[in-house]
């Protein structure tokens, strides 16, 4: 017979550990959410997947012809669709994610009341769900590069590092936003504000070095743009983030553990307020 776990829920007291080996214990739920949320996003959908490359797509088609033509914005050498797609691709993950992620506590009352287990399970498995839309969005993209005759560099080899870093972000802001929402529900509707502004603060629609130092360096403090900039040199051979990137990581890290402390302290109230 298989060993029990036997389990002692009981409420906790000030700060609390982040009990990472018992999210190790529970990884295939943590897979099945991840799973399930991915067959959720398309189910009784006309268009199925292909919602994940319509969105960025026009967003794209809009910021070319206001900022692009009318607006006359720099594009750093590279013809201006290409540029804002590839801003567009991780922010896209990054804005769904956390938007998401927001409400996923609210939206499972019931499974969060009857089951046991970690609850940070819950708003990283539904980030984690995302990495199919930006696979997909990513594929439009190397077929664009391929249409404008844009040639990758050799730095892409590092790409998967600004992927982690979109990956951290997300996951640190959305562990804030799902909390903060069990606590106060007018939260939701200041996520989609948030966002849209967020995404104004985000060098996707114009290039970083449009700002002079130390200003650029400084414009690293918002984590997403050491995403958007490292994404277009790795991939596109831009200009080099340099030290912008390196404040962007030490952001997007404190984002992360504080937002995990933040949810591990307020969760022992989850069930009564929900």
């Amino acid at each position: 017979m298989p060993e029990t776990t036997i389990v002692l829920i009981e409420p906790s007291r000030g700060w609390v550990s982040l009990r990472l080996k018992e999210l190790w214990a529970y990884r295939e739920l943590f897979y099945f959410l991840t799973w399930r949320d991915i067959k959720v996003r398309y189910k009784q959908t006309a268009l199925g997947a292909s919602w994940a490359i319509i969105q960025p797509f026009f967003t794209m088609v809009v910021f070319s012809l206001f900022f692009g033509r009318l607006g006359k914005i720099p594009s750093d050498n590279l013809p201006y669709p290409v540029f804002s797609f590839a801003g567009l691709v991780p922010w896209t993950f990054f804005a769904q994610g956390v938007t998401q992620a927001a409400g996923i506590l609210i939206g499972s009352t019931n499974l969060l009341k009857k089951v046991y287990f970690p609850r940070l399970i819950m708003p990283a498995a539904t980030i984690l769900a995302g990495a199919v839309d930006l696979v997909l969005s990513f594929v439009v993209l190397l077929g664009m590069m391929l249409y404008y005759r844009v040639a990758p560099t050799p730095a892409i080899v590092l790409l998967p590092l600004f992927f982690l870093l979109s990956l951290v972000t997300a996951l640190g802001a959305g562990l804030w936003l799902a909390a903060l929402s069990v606590v106060y529900r007018d939260v939701r509707y200041i996520v989609p504000f948030l966002t849209q502004l967020w995404m104004f603060a985000t060098p996707i629609a114009y290039p970083a070095s449009m700002l002079g130092q130390p200003w650029r360096t400084l414009y690293g403090i918002n984590p997403m743009v050491g995403v958007v900039e490292g994404f277009r040199w790795a991939l596109l051979g831009t200009r080099p983030p340099g030290p912008m990137t390196a404040l962007s990581v030490v952001v997007a890290l404190l984002l992360l553990v504080s937002g995990a402390f933040y949810f591990r302290r307020t969760e022992k109230h989850f069930a009564d307020l929900l």
